[in-house]
């Protein structure tokens, strides 16, 4: 058995947006200092930590110092080297490892993996040519998704594609780029479910999420009973702790599924860290995702995955922010089963995330109907 890193203890994380911010907090809450290694300044994670490095992720020499000044490292968003994580963990642990790491950030490494693995995904190819391109794509029944392999989120980097289409003109902003081509899906809705493990193998999971994305970008998560059947939930549990434990990933971990027509479940994707679809979980579970990943980078007993009462949340991007300044919280404020979360971040953005509505009811469907309505209020 691995031992325990206790309270009073510093813990480091790469990357310092509000992923970070809300580790840092419940870090914070268990009594451990807090440490933010990225290359900005004044950040959310920042401003809530005890100490910000400011440095490139290959600034090998201040690396090497932050690494010595933390008892164990974890990660924010997967846009990190491994050579980065390779060079940490030479000083202190990095839960997840760059193992995980190397898997997460390569769409095509990933599907692979999970195909070895066992797991379903949906049809992938890579691709080098155009002329790949349109042979797998009438493989794929002549319609599809073409990404690039790496360095992609929230809908960046990839666009449908079918046989009509002018592939010549499509493959122009793909040809210097490693490539992915995925058969389209035709499933019914998306979710999520988020793992938990330590490093000596002590594995839990939240129950699923329905997630809703508009302009791909995830718009609300919902999250109670009655939202899947329990064959669906058990499916789920038994991927993403495959996954974990396959990949030997201690932390939290998010993985991406379409359910199809047949009720049948495919990996999308999987995230090596909290998850913008389990921010529910702050004010709807006993224990919080980042309170999780506290817990089990740590090796601490694992929190209670347990639902509180049914929720929703709502994301807040950039778009809602009037050009004269802020939006009027007190709209949301005065709504007792509506909690606010802001990031921190200075400029508001179109499709930048600022920051989250959570509702709780006694129903998803009422749950729902609180948060969607709240922030349109912001608009009015």
């Amino acid at each position: 058995m691995l031992k325990q890193i206790a309270p009073g203890a510093t813990l480091g994380i790469l990357g310092s947006g509000q992923l970070g911010r809300m580790f840092a907090i419940e870090a914070r809450r268990l009594g451990y200092g807090v440490h933010v290694f990225s290359p900005d300044q004044n950040t959310p994670t920042g401003a809530v930590a005890d100490r910000e490095w400011s440095a490139a992720y290959d600034d090998f020499d201040a690396l090497d110092e932050f690494a010595r000044s933390v008892d164990v490292v974890t990660l924010e968003f997967e846009n990190i080297s491994t050579e980065a994580l390779n060079r940490i963990e030479k000083k202190t642990p990095v839960r997840p490892g760059s193992k995980v790491l190397e898997v997460a950030q390569n769409r095509l490494r990933e599907k692979s993996a999970m195909q070895s693995f066992g797991l379903p995904t949906a049809p992938f190819a890579a691709i080098d040519s155009l002329e790949t391109l349109k042979s797998k794509l009438n493989e794929f029944g002549g319609k599809g998704i073409l990404k690039t392999a790496s360095w992609g989120y929230d809908g960046k980097g990839q666009q449908m594609v079918t046989s009509d289409d002018d592939l010549a003109s499509v493959w122009e902003s793909y040809a210097d780029a490693e490539t992915i081509l995925e058969g389209f899906v035709d499933f019914t809705r998306e979710l999520s479910i988020l793992g938990i493990r330590d490093a000596n193998g002590n594995f839990d999971c939240f129950d699923p999420i329905v997630n809703v994305h508009a302009n791909h970008i995830l718009d609300v998560s919902l999250a109670g009973p009655g939202l899947f059947e329990s064959k669906t939930i058990q499916a789920a549990r038994d991927i993403v702790r495959t996954v974990m434990e396959s990949l030997d990933a201690v932390g939290v971990l998010c993985v991406e599924l379409f359910q199809t027509s047949t009720g049948d479940l495919l990996i999308n994707e999987i995230a090596p860290r909290p998850h913008n679809s389990a921010h529910l979980t702050i004010d709807a579970h006993y224990c919080c995702q980042f309170a999780q990943q506290v817990r089990a980078i740590c090796n601490l007993p694992l929190g209670s995955t347990k639902l509180r009462q049914p929720a929703a949340m709502a994301n807040l991007l950039g778009d809602l922010w009037p050009a004269t300044g802020e939006p009027n919280w007190s709209k949301v404020l005065a709504v007792p089963e509506i909690k606010l979360h802001l990031y921190g971040k200075k400029e508001a953005k179109p499709g930048r995330k600022m920051g989250h509505l959570t509702a709780l009811a006694e129903s998803v469907d009422t749950a729902e109907t609180f948060v969607r309505n709240a922030r349109q209020s912001l608009l009015l």
